[in-house]
């Protein structure tokens, strides 16, 4: 017995969202469908960009960067929760789901500095109108989002490096979906404790740092729209910013109640949920939120459309 429980583990079993057969199939359409939607909205997106001159501003480059981190964060969950529906045999080799981890959690940071630079870009347009052009230049902006994806595919490589030095030999049940590192630490039989300090630490100056700065220069927006005297310049600005704004909440909001209330218990169920919002739901709805209400995308589409 004592052997066994010494045997390391080669491969994790994901319990996924169900054990009920009758809801596996109902659940795979419904997600095919959603994920299907989302890279269709977000991929869309970029296209319409890239396509339309018009939209070569930096409101709309770091728009196109944002698409493309949802994309990325809904493509590195979403394809094998819909394997695992189908199929009776849900492992997932360590190699497999280390690398899920990595791109899941490169692509959330990339956004929370994403979120950051439309803040600062918001910031300077509605603040600063007359330096904007000055200010943030296309080249600045393709900077920006260049050092977001970096920062955000470095600080991963600090966690999958200290997730190699972990050995499993516990369990090799995953009481999740997808490879969440929390649960990859409660099976680990190695200490994990440098691994949960150096993630508390990253995790809580990278969200503390960015969301902060985004209600900082939100706060500073408001003042600003307060004071226009035009009542169509207000309206303009505040439905710009309120896409933001709602993005930024449904983010950063599902993103706190994950790593800061955690639950136990019954509650895991309630967190995978809140997981759900955060890999599936959100990537969805951010091509819509940004999209359906402004003027300038939906002009765009008419002007393709046409041709």
């Amino acid at each position: 017995m004592a052997e066994e429980n010494m045997t390391l583990v080669t491969e994790f079993v994901l319990t996924g969202l169900t054990h009920h057969p009758k809801l596996k199939m109902p659940l795979f359409l419904v997600f095919l469908v959603i994920y299907l939607i989302t890279m269709l909205g977000n991929l869309g997106l970029i296209a319409l960009i890239w396509k339309d001159p018009h939209l070569h501003t930096p409101m709309y480059l770091f728009l196109s960067g944002l698409a493309m981190a949802d994309a990325s964060t809904s493509s590195s969950v979403t394809p094998k929760m819909l394997i695992n529906f189908l199929s009776k045999n849900h492992k997932i080799s360590v190699a497999e789901c280390f690398t899920q981890f990595y791109f899941l959690g490169s692509s959330a940071t990339t956004e929370c500095f994403l979120l950051l630079v439309m803040a600062y870009d918001r910031y300077v347009a509605i603040c600063n109108p007359l330096l904007y052009p000055v200010v943030m230049s296309n080249s600045l902006c393709t900077q920006f989002i260049s050092a977001s994806y970096f920062v955000g595919f470095l600080h991963l490589v600090i966690h999958v490096g200290l997730l190699v030095r972990l050995t499993f030999c516990r369990s090799n049940i995953i009481r999740y979906y997808y490879c969440e590192i929390l649960q990859l630490f409660k099976i680990s039989c190695t200490d994990s404790t440098v691994n949960m300090i150096v993630l508390l630490n990253f995790s809580v100056f990278i969200q503390a740092f960015t969301f902060l700065n985004i209600i900082v220069s939100y706060i500073k927006v408001l003042f600003a729209i307060l004071k226009k005297k035009s009542e169509k310049g207000r309206r303009k600005a505040f439905s710009t910013c309120s896409a933001h704004l709602l993005s930024v909440s449904l983010f950063y909001g599902t993103l706190f109640l994950i790593y800061v209330c955690p639950g136990s218990g019954p509650v895991e169920d309630k967190e995978n949920m809140f997981s759900l919002l955060y890999t599936i739901i959100i990537p969805l709805l951010n091509p819509f939120i940004y999209s359906l209400r402004n003027k300038e995308v939906i002009g765009a589409l008419r002007r393709l459309m046409k041709k």
